[in-house]
């Protein structure tokens, strides 16, 4: 009878070392397993972020690439519209040395008790120089002291022959300091006091590029209508198809 305690006791014991071990061993496997999924999910994000990393380099080469052809784009848009101008230039040029006989013939007489200003308005060898001198300052690049003198030739010589061309290259003026607002004010006034001239499709033009910089391009299309309905047969209206074409 004594010896059962005995016997149950050292099976008890066996029983827990057993268990110890075992539970040892499995402890074991569970940390190994651990270790290995954390091994697993760390070169899951390693891999992760090196895609990642590449993705945004290629994007930055792709960003990189994209402004580049935006610089070239540009200049070339600038280098275009420089060459444009240069062209109404020279033709505005080559015309005026036509212009002052004709001025001279059709000059209306002067009546003297209407003032010094009726009679500047009247002499055609003052209103070319005038004309000149404005135009001769936007050849110069002084595009803010060119627009205050062919807005002050308008206001001086209103009914002048060479009024109409004044009130273009004051909205080109405007233009060319980068200010839409007042360039479309200007060319509008073609249109309401001279639409007969031959600058009205050009200022049109010129209006339709000012809207579109300034992000209104359904004012831009219905100003290009416009242009076509007006003016069919002009240069002016040809650009406009192209440009219409392209909307």
């Amino acid at each position: 009878m004594r010896r059962l305690p005995l016997v149950f006791l050292i099976a008890v014991l066996g029983s827990s070392s057993a268990w110890a071990f075992f539970d040892d061993k499995e402890a074991r496997r569970q940390i190994a397993d651990l270790q290995i999924n954390a091994e697993a999910r760390f070169d899951q994000q390693a891999r992760a972020q090196l895609e990642l990393s590449a993705q945004i380099q290629r994007q930055a080469e792709e960003i990189a690439r994209l402004r580049g052809q935006i610089e070239t784009l540009t200049h070339e848009l600038e280098q275009s519209r420089k060459r444009q101008q240069d062209f109404y230039l020279d033709l505005d040029s080559r015309l005026r040395k036509l212009e002052p006989q004709q001025v001279a013939d059709s000059a209306p007489a002067t009546d003297p008790a209407a003032g010094p200003k009726a009679a500047i308005a009247g002499d055609p060898a003052k209103e070319a120089q005038a004309y000149d001198a404005a135009l001769e300052l936007f050849k110069a690049g002084k595009y803010k002291e060119s627009a205050a003198a062919f807005a002050g030739f308008v206001d001086q010589y209103p009914a002048g022959s060479l009024a109409p061309n004044a009130q273009y290259w004051l909205g080109n003026a405007w233009y060319a300091q980068r200010n839409c607002t007042k360039a479309i004010e200007a060319q509008s006034q073609i249109g309401t006091r001279y639409p007969d001239s031959d600058k009205a499709p050009d200022a049109l033009l010129s209006i339709a590029t000012c809207q579109q910089e300034l992000g209104n391009r359904k004012g831009a299309t219905r100003t290009l209508e416009t242009l076509l309905e007006k003016h069919p047969a002009s240069p002016a209206a040809e650009k406009a198809r192209e440009r219409l074409k392209k909307k």
